[in-house]
């Protein structure tokens, strides 16, 4: 018998679609059932390795995980990766495509569809639930022709959806009114009821909305989801909000570049309660001094060569020089790293326009760019501040990088050396990218800029910790039981 498939679509992005999706994930694994997260279309810079080296974006990868399965390339068919406003790396199936302008991408949706129910009809047959994220609005009339994100994807399944909307940003009434208004009648049928999300207050005062609102749609409101505070689980692609710390023992800054990737590199050290940990942004108004920090990290980019010429442009290369002469520490992950060398080379315009860009000039070291895109899941040795910790990891980027001096290396991959420490030890940096997802990898990292940290967790238990919750308390404040029915009435074509 084929799985049920249940849609989230939302109001707004960052309405919740991706947290709902993961609880509903967990309350249905918990139910016995075998349950696959599923997003036709995701726009993220980031991303997770399956085990057959594919690629998928990090939301799904959570997802997996609340839903206690293995990744799967089938969860996220299609995942464009932005490389600049116009222009994107269009990954099917797990594996480089293309990349493309969005009218080319828009002209190629037909044929991208067909990898989309590939997919769906494949977890159809090994699963017995597949609960589907929407991305964005499914009312952007502008990019309904060919959809295959949000209603698209709903009509051709024949599934029906749920809308979430954020209360917390006000406006929530006129999103879902809005919303459903601005679908066609079969679309309309096809939404079963609303969740309002990051609800503050009594519940006895929004009653009456809710009264008005399942009148005038002849929809139920399926539940309201309270404010969850202190919900650590991973964005979809948005920098989370920051950790509020009173007793820091090691401040960490990020310079966030217009295409950095990954930045769920730092979960585990955002929330941890002795790290002061910041996001830098650069202001458009006025120029922007990088604070004192023990410790400043480059993060991953989708645009290596654009990121380090805004970097320069920030003034902030000079501002790293400085931190460094006053005896500061310097990280770079993936793209990161790469910016520590002397060049970095896109000879086939990979990531953007053909040419060679000047690094930092910190490390004795320089990058090509390459068209093979190297994806795997790593374990290996991490050696910093005297230690030798055992670390899990994945590799996700294009290139090669040449030492032109011996320096250190950082790792040992399979009896192979990978990264480097400086010959002074203030700057190190490496391709592996969730390094800092262990918590006897973020006290070394601590030791070595000087610092000794008490009680740090591991990512994987920040994350599964959230996922308990936030399935616990979508239960307590969802109608699961009418929810059930619904599917189990729906009849798919």
């Amino acid at each position: 018998m084929a799985a049920k498939t249940l849609m989230v679509q939302g109001t707004t992005s960052d309405a919740g679609k991706t947290t709902l999706v993961a609880a509903l994930c967990r309350i249905y694994a918990k139910q016995g059932l075998k349950v696959a997260p599923f997003k036709p279309q995701n726009m993220a810079l980031n991303s997770a390795v399956t085990a057959c080296g594919g690629e998928i974006g990090r939301a799904q990868a959570v997802q997996a995980q609340a839903a206690k399965v293995e990744l799967s390339v089938d969860f996220n068919p299609i995942l464009l990766k932005p490389q600049s406003d116009k222009n994107a790396q269009v990954i099917i199936h797990g594996k480089v495509f293309s990349s493309m302008d969005a009218q080319d991408y828009h002209d190629y949706k037909t044929i991208a569809k067909q990898a989309v129910f590939a997919s769906h009809q494949r977890l159809e047959q090994s699963f017995q639930r597949i609960i589907v994220e929407g991305a964005g609005s499914p009312a952007e009339i502008n990019l309904r022709a060919g959809d295959i994100a949000n209603m698209g994807f709903a009509e051709q399944a024949d599934c029906p959806v749920i809308i979430i909307a954020d209360i917390d940003k006000g406006g929530v009434f006129a999103h879902l009114v809005g919303t459903l208004a601005l679908l066609s009648e079969t679309e309309q049928a096809r939404v079963v009821g609303f969740v309002i999300n990051r609800f503050r207050g009594d519940i006895k005062l929004l009653e009456s909305g809710l009264t008005w609102l399942e009148e005038r749609t002849q929809k139920p409101v399926l539940g309201v989801i309270p404010y969850i505070h202190g919900l650590h689980i991973a964005a979809e692609d948005a920098v989370s909000e920051q950790q509020q710390v009173t007793q820091a023992k090691l401040k960490v800054i990020v310079p966030v570049t217009p295409r950095m990737s990954n930045h769920n590199d730092f979960d585990a050290l955002r929330v941890h309660h002795e790290i002061d940990f910041q996001f830098i942004y650069a202001s458009e108004l006025k120029a922007t001094t990088l604070p004192p920090a023990d410790l400043i990290i480059l993060a991953g980019s989708k645009n290596t060569r654009a990121d380090v010429a805004f970097l320069k442009q920030q003034g902030w290369d000079q501002q790293i020089q400085k931190h460094l002469r006053y005896g500061g520490k310097v990280f770079g992950i993936c793209g990161g790293y790469q910016m520590l060398g002397q060049t970095i080379a896109d000879p086939f315009g990979i990531e953007g326009d053909k040419g060679e860009t000047s690094g930092l000039n910190i490390l004795p070291m320089s990058t090509v760019l390459s068209a093979d895109k190297t994806l795997k899941n790593q374990q290996g040795t991490l050696t910093l501040a005297g230690k030798n910790i055992t670390v899990q990891g994945y590799e996700i980027h294009l290139g090669i990088t040449e030492h032109f001096s011996a320096m250190t290396p950082l790792l040992s991959i399979n009896n192979q050396t990978q990264g480097a420490i400086s010959e002074d030890g203030q700057v190190a940096g490496c391709y592996l990218h969730g390094v800092f997802d262990q918590a006897d990898a973020i006290d070394t990292l601590a030791l070595w800029c000087g610092a000794s940290l008490q009680n740090s967790q591991n990512l994987e238990e920040i994350q599964e910790q959230a996922i308990e919750k936030l399935a616990y308390v979508c239960q307590a404040h969802m109608d699961i039981d009418k929810l059930e029915h619904i599917l189990q009435q729906w009849r798919n074509s």
